[in-house]
């Protein structure tokens, strides 16, 4: 049986991945993306900021809101919760941003949410380079 203690460190180590893997992606096109730009935007200390990363330590509800808007991504993406929900919420953005992408590959549906982040950003990022 998995203890409430066991479960929330389980999700503080998914939220603290998908937080660092989301901004070293964004840091790839821009180097601004570090933690201490990050922990700015947001109103923390950067050493807070590490911490979230690290999985050590749980940003209040407010923050993991912030943190969602800095990074354009949903709150559950962020908890890794509601996947299906995620993918379709990037599937529609990426098919309202870029109407002209052609999106007739049918394994859309088949992706992750990471995945789907992923063809989203290389999509805006082909499109800014014309």
């Amino acid at each position: 049986m998995v203890q409430v203690g066991e479960r929330s460190g389980s999700y503080m180590i998914e939220f603290g991945s998908r937080l660092r893997n989301y901004r070293e992606k964004l840091k790839e096109t821009n180097k601004k993306w570090t933690q201490q730009y990050v922990a700015d935007q947001i109103g923390v200390a950067r050493v807070t900021y590490t911490a979230y990363e690290n999985g050590t330590k749980m940003p209040p509800f407010d923050t993991v809101n912030r943190i969602a808007e800095l990074f354009d991504v949903t709150t559950d993406y962020l908890m890794g919760r509601n996947e299906d929900n995620s993918k379709k919420a990037i599937i529609e953005k990426i098919s309202e941003e870029f109407p002209d992408a052609d999106l007739m590959f049918n394994d859309l549906a088949n992706m992750t949410a990471e995945q789907l982040e992923e063809v989203y950003d290389f999509i805006k990022f082909k499109l800014h380079k014309k």
